[in-house]
């Protein structure tokens, strides 16, 4: 069973298995529409999912990029605004202390062969 809720312009704007209080309307079979909707959500969701994977990647890219600013002479830590100057701070020592931990990971996973 398909449990959906239409817009004004009769528009499917969320689609579930479970009935839910919003719903407009429900179907016992999965019609071309519902079955459209649900792969433009899947769709949707993936390409989210893609997004914030590279906004992961992109903040290092970003830490990278003020770094070598900085060793170059073009800015100071001083220049940005205090929150970011903590988080950048505080990524630094986090990096800091897992370069330090390193060499523990290696002697345990040497004992694991």
């Amino acid at each position: 069973m398909y449990y959906l809720e239409r817009d004004t312009e009769r528009r499917i704007i969320r689609v579930e298995l479970t009935p839910f209080p919003a719903m407009t309307e429900q179907h016992d079979l999965c019609t071309p529409e519902i079955d459209e909707w649900l792969r433009q959500r899947d769709t949707r969701e993936a390409t989210l999912y893609q997004l914030r994977q590279s906004d992961l990647e992109m903040v290092r890219v970003l830490e990278d990029l003020i770094e070598v600013l900085m060793s170059k002479g073009v800015i100071t830590i001083t220049d940005l605004p205090p929150a970011a100057q903590a988080k950048l701070t505080s990524r630094a020592q986090a990096r800091r202390s897992l370069s330090g931990l390193e060499g523990l990971i290696a002697d345990d996973d040497e004992g694991l062969i």
